[in-house]
């Protein structure tokens, strides 16, 4: 059986290639060479202030990981090889003074055979290229237009330019017997009924010849419901079988997320078990279809190309989407822990969600996202990293790409948590330039339709019919609102939209120097942490939209609160709006979910590295599969303003619901004034429905926020609210504000 044995390591660097390294640091492993030299050289935490600039030097670098040891016992039929899961991004793996490897590109794992070449005293170095760069200047994204590694590490609205490089996940000496199962690659379908499951495994082995190999399946309580051996007499083996009665993978809010676990096992003659190889099964059929009324685009001559397919269905039922998009949860990937995946994963099922978009350009993530993703239900949308740049298809990218796209694919494919593949983020858009046409978009269509034909492709996200923005509460020009551009929007899916806030004060004091905190101001450490001109006019932080509507803050907390409110409103307007759209429309992901690093200012739900916003409630509230909605016109109002709503039931479940009872009440820190009841009939599986609208003329009060209630007699679960600005004619005469609410 095999053995992993870890190895110590140290680290240098050079700016020029070959050169002597004359000073070693202490390295971990998993990590980022920052971090290591960040340690020795004693720099301040990359995530305060100003900090993260002092580890530009270090892009231009060549990076030395070396690792002295002893060669390790192991028998005459064993072998030893250097293996790690992750190096990022071009490097040399060389064994005592001989260069072994070369490779580009960070999401092929290596597996080198050292046995034949090890002494008794062994030096091995893993030398890391400078970061690729398409070109020195501009000193932006397109610097990674030729090159397979992550775009937002050039720097983004909401990521410094901080480019991790380093050996990023489990590495180490591999001790395992010579015969091995080297590629398991498991495929099966689904009868019309969904209940019976014809798999086909194929296996790849080395030197297993007179061996048998063993391949069982168990049921989730370890009940054996396959098991199949066979001699061998080649380096390939095809086992076929059909399992009855399937139990199938679900999301979690539409079932359970039932996994088998396969397991494959090498014997010998003996009967002694040589190598050992286990993963989880989910069986599920996914598909891509038309939204409901797609067909009918264009609906005029000539007739051509409707909007694509952007409605999932899983195991033959329509699936509404309520998600987010995914981004690293650490700008060194190196760090990230399953524990902390674990824990990011277990918000976003708090959210009620059930997908989570990884967006093309941050990582591929490690292999216990997508575990953790399958055994709680959580669906995936994977794109490949490419994003906002033009990948043009010369002969060098399409080869690594190749590499990359076979190595991701083969990895991910075997989660049923992965509903969907994507070739990369905003592509077909005019900053990007790309199309359907370009050789990169080819080869990954094709890729993973060889690869895994049984799991849908999407070329970009967005295509034709789906929305991306907007991106603020109130737009800059138009000074719409949420509730006005939401009610007003029609599209297939809302694969990316954001309202912003600033940070928590907590968060907010540990990144900002003090003297900096108050008042925001461009060209400090706000700017560095996306306050300011990190998108467009003064994103993310938008205090003047914050102080038109309060009135000027008088301090940190109060800017926070407001900012903060704004977000958490605008948010549940979306998701509910984007439900109400349903059939034609099928999901509702906001921008975004988590931080790679503490934001000053964000579209986040999340705080780096998990620290809930309001906004987070909110958005948990408007994704309850059932619910009392209304759909709003505006955020503000002023006294003798007619206060109107409509309301509506919004129901995402699987089966049918009992008729029931909704209260509607306005309700402000003095008084409750009830609106109306309406008694709502039985609602089909998956069905919302439209009640009535409600209309108020806004007394003389002494508040300056009211809500809009909505109770369902009997089921609190169910209920809704809704805050709302107001002011008095007198105090819209003066401009004072008050807060007292």
């Amino acid at each position: 059986m095999s053995v992993m044995v870890d190895l110590k390591w140290e680290l240098g660097y050079t700016p020029e290639n070959n050169a002597v390294i004359n000073k070693w640091h202490t390295a971990i492993v998993p990590g980022a060479v920052q971090l290591d030299l960040a340690k020795a050289l004693n720099y301040e935490p990359y995530y305060v202030g100003e900090n993260w600039k002092d580890y530009e030097w270090m892009e231009d670098q060549y990076f030395i990981y070396r690792s002295t040891f002893k060669k390790p016992m192991y028998q005459e039929n064993e072998r030893c090889f250097f293996v790690s899961k992750g190096i990022d991004y071009e490097f040399e793996i060389i064994l005592n003074e001989e260069v072994l490897f070369y490779q580009e590109g960070m999401f092929t794992a290596v597996k080198l055979d050292l046995t034949a070449k090890l002494k008794d005293e062994n030096t091995l170095l893993v030398k890391l290229y400078p970061i690729p760069k398409l070109h020195k200047l501009p000193a932006d994204r397109s610097q990674s237009s030729q090159s397979v590694k992550p775009t937002v590490s050039y720097g983004w609205d909401w990521h410094p330019r901080l480019v991790p490089v380093g050996i990023w996940d489990e590495t180490g000496l591999l001790i395992q017997h010579q015969s091995e199962l080297k590629e398991i690659d498991v495929n099966y379908t689904l009868d019309t009924e969904l209940k019976t499951a014809s798999v086909v495994a194929k296996v790849l082995g080395s030197d297993i010849e007179n061996c048998i190999c063993c391949w069982k399946i168990t049921d989730a309580a370890g009940n054996i419901v396959l098991e199949q051996k066979t001699s061998i007499d080649s380096d390939t083996i095809i086992f076929r079988a059909e399992l009855n009665e399937v139990q199938l993978w679900w999301p979690h809010d539409h079932g359970v997320p039932y996994l088998y676990t396969s397991t494959f096992e090498l014997v010998d003659i003996a009967g002694n078990v040589l190598h050992e190889k286990i993963s989880e099964i989910g069986f599920r059929k996914v598909q891509l279809i038309m939204n409901e009324g797609a067909w009918n685009e264009p609906n005029d001559f000539p007739k051509s190309q409707s909007v694509p397919p952007i409605q999932l269905e899983i195991n033959g039922r329509t699936v509404f989407c309520k998600g987010t998009n995914w981004v690293n949860p650490e700008i060194f990937p190196g760090i990230i822990t399953s524990n902390q995946y674990e824990e990011l994963i277990d918000r976003a099922i708090e959210a009620n969600f059930n997908l989570l978009r990884v967006w093309g350009g941050g990582i591929v993530n490690k292999d216990a996202f997508y575990a953790l993703c399958s055994q709680k239900g959580l669906m995936v949308w994977q794109e490949f990293p490419l994003a906002c740049n033009n990948y043009e298809g010369t002969p060098h990218y399409l080869k690594i790409l190749e590499q990359e796209s076979e190595s991701i694919i083969k990895r991910l494919k075997v989660y049923p948590s992965l509903a969907m593949w994507c070739g990369g983020n905003e592509l077909f858009n005019n900053w990007s330039k790309m199309t359907e046409q370009s050789l990169a978009i080819r080869l990954l269509n094709s890729q993973c339709f060889k690869l895994n034909p049984t799991t849908p492709f999407l070329a970009t996200s967005p295509v034709m019919g789906m929305g991306h923005g907007h991106y603020l509460f109130r737009d800059l020009d138009s000074k719409k609102e949420v509730y006005e551009w939401m009610a007003s929007s029609t599209c297939t899916a809302y694969t990316e939209f954001g309202i912003p806030s600033p940070s928590s004060v907590e968060v907010l004091k540990t990144i900002i120097p003090a003297a900096e905190l108050w008042p925001p101001k461009r060209g400090t450490s706000w700017q560095s942490h996306h306050a300011f001109k990190a998108w467009v006019d003064n994103t993310w932080l938008m205090p003047d939209m914050i102080n038109d509507y309060f009135g000027e803050a008088k301090s940190l907390e109060e800017l926070v609160d407001n900012g903060q409110l704004i977000q958490a409103e605008g948010y549940k307007c979306i998701y509910e709006e984007a439900r109400r759209q349903k059939p034609y429309c099928s999901m509702a992901l906001n921008w975004c979910f988590n931080e790679p690093w503490p934001t000053a200012a964000n579209n986040s739900l999340i705080n780096w590295p998990n620290k809930p916003k309001p906004a987070f409630y909110a958005v948990k509230n408007a994704c309850r599969p059932f619910l009392a909605s209304a759909r709003l016109k505006k955020f503000k109002y002023t006294e003798g303003e007619e206060f109107t709503a409509d309301i509506w039931v919004l129901n995402d479940l699987a089966k049918a619901t009992n008729a029931g009872k909704i209260t509607i009440k306005l309700v402000n820190n003095l008084q409750e004034i009830k609106l109306l009841d309406w008694e709502y009939n039985v609602l089909k599986a998956n069905t919302n429905l439209a009640g009535p609208s409600v209309r108020f003329i806004l007394p003389n009060w002494d508040t300056d926020r009211f809500k809009l209630v909505l109770e369902v007699d009997g089921n609190s679960d169910y209920n809704s609210d809704y805050t709302f600005l107001y002011e008095t004619l007198k105090l819209k005469n003066t401009g004072e504000n008050l807060l007292n609410f």
